[in-house]
């Protein structure tokens, strides 16, 4: 027997509901057969995909790309609402997070006949677009990492060189020089450093490192860097894992060093994130902390901000003596009711041509997902003095560091709701890290363990 939330269930049956009555066959809002209507959420990108949409325009006579770019937010609602009011486009910027919960529900278009090449693109990116089924449901548009960004003032101000940020280290017994460097860049309201007798922990005026919230089910750019460098793996296999191991004695541990820097005054607490108004990034540009943990594509955020002198370094390596990140890719998906499918294969097959992707990564941005692309960005990045090593080094294969992706799997939104609830708790309110043992249980009892 298989639970379901009663968030999933209401969505699950709605779109069931539309698609048997024939509610979702209308097709994209907007869509003819001469337009393919394409969505994205970043604004960044925005300027990047209309200067393909306009080669291919000039490849394809007859054939226009009608794009329309909301923020992140609101774009996965609209999303998830259009497929069941029939309104959905006919492409779609996807998200590998996202990717089981559409597997689910059936809403993706097989991408079989596009004929995509997996060795054209960065390792691992194209295999994570296929279903348990066997099909491919997208197609590699980027990839991103993640680094650690510094406010390189209060780094100098702490005498910590460039070059010791860049080789810390972590345990989770005492941190290791990983935490040290955060207590030392850690000052109360008294100018009392983290690491000096006296220091208010209740009273801090600059954290050693921002809070980017609870990371939910996956951690990306707060916990994931410290469990994976640790040897602990989300799932029993890498893609379609059938259990989850929040339960794994390895996984506790790290939480409960994790979040108990911010008891520690180290870390900014829970309250203090806010995704819209107060992420890491605004933390760090406001002097609130001296650290993020953040992903690439905020790469051209951090830099861009006025006033902030900005570094990065790589993540600490951990207790197996190696230093991870999550190497997550985007892709294009069609939907299933797409209206104009063919004008949309097309589409999504120039998008992934390395064609397109050397356009994307000449606006430095992101880093595409075809090797040329990729070096395209390197040197936009190179152009506006932006060293980006310690982003593209884990997937350059350099000794010492190793790459991991998010956990693909079934009702992966029954995941999210089960464990984010359960990570605030720990984070927020020092809730016991045992307790995510009984979540685990009751994730797994719905993939049917």
């Amino acid at each position: 027997m298989r639970i379901r939330t009663r968030t999933a269930v209401a969505l699950t049956g709605a779109l069931a509901l539309s698609l048997v009555t024939g509610c979702a066959q209308g097709g994209a809002a907007g869509a003819s057969t001469d337009t393919v209507t394409y969505w994205l959420w970043d604004s960044n990108q925005l300027p990047a995909y209309q200067a393909c949409a306009k080669d291919f325009q000039r490849q394809h006579p007859g054939l226009k790309v009608k794009i329309t770019q909301m923020g992140w937010a609101d774009y996965w609602t609209k999303l998830t609402a259009s497929f069941i009011a029939g309104t959905e486009p006919d492409v779609f910027t996807d998200h590998i997070q996202k990717f089981g919960q559409f597997a689910d529900l059936n809403v993706l278009e097989p991408l079989d006949d596009l004929g995509i090449d997996e060795s054209a693109y960065q390792p691992g990116l194209a295999a994570n677009w296929t279903g348990q089924d066997g099909h491919r449901y997208g197609a590699p548009k980027d990839w991103d990492t993640v680094a650690l960004f510094y406010n390189r003032k209060m780094t100098e101000e702490a005498g910590l060189t460039a070059g010791e940020i860049d080789g810390l280290s972590w345990n989770p017994e005492d941190g290791g020089s990983f935490e040290k460097a955060l207590a030392h860049l850690t000052v109360d309201r008294n100018g009392k450093r983290g690491d000096e007798k006296g220091f208010d922990r209740n009273n801090v005026k600059v954290y050693g490192l921002a809070t980017g919230g609870a990371g939910d089910s996956d951690g990306q750019t707060t916990w994931s860097p410290f469990a994976a460098s640790a040897g602990w793996k989300y799932t029993d296999k890498a893609r379609w894992g059938s259990a989850y191991r929040y339960d794994d004695k390895t996984f506790q541990s790290v939480i409960d060093w994790y979040f108990g820097l911010a008891k520690k005054g180290y870390l900014a607490p829970f309250t203090d994130y806010t995704d819209g108004a107060n992420p890491a990034n605004a933390q760090v540009a406001s002097g609130r902390a001296a650290t993020a943990l953040d992903g690439a594509w905020m790469i051209s955020t951090y830099y861009g901000t006025k006033g902030l002198d900005v570094g990065t370094a790589v993540t600490p390596a951990g207790p197996t003596g190696k230093r991870a990140t999550m190497m997550n890719g985007l892709a294009d998906s069609i939907t299933k009711n797409a209206r104009n499918k063919a004008g949309a294969k097309k589409w999504v097959r120039y998008l992934a041509s390395d064609e397109c992707q050397k356009t994307v990564g000449g606006y430095g941005i992101v880093f595409p997902a075809t090797p040329d692309g990729t070096a395209a960005a390197v040197a936009a990045y190179k152009k506006k003095d932006i060293d980006v090593s310690a982003f593209t080094g884990p997937v350059e294969g350099k000794k010492g560091f190793t790459t991991f992706s998010f956990p693909v799997t079934d009702y992966a939104a029954d995941v999210y709701a089960l464990m984010r609830p359960a990570m605030q708790d720990v984070y927020a309110n020092n809730a016991p890290v045992k307790g995510l043992t009984k979540t685990n249980d009751q994730i797994n009892f719905i993939l049917g363990q």
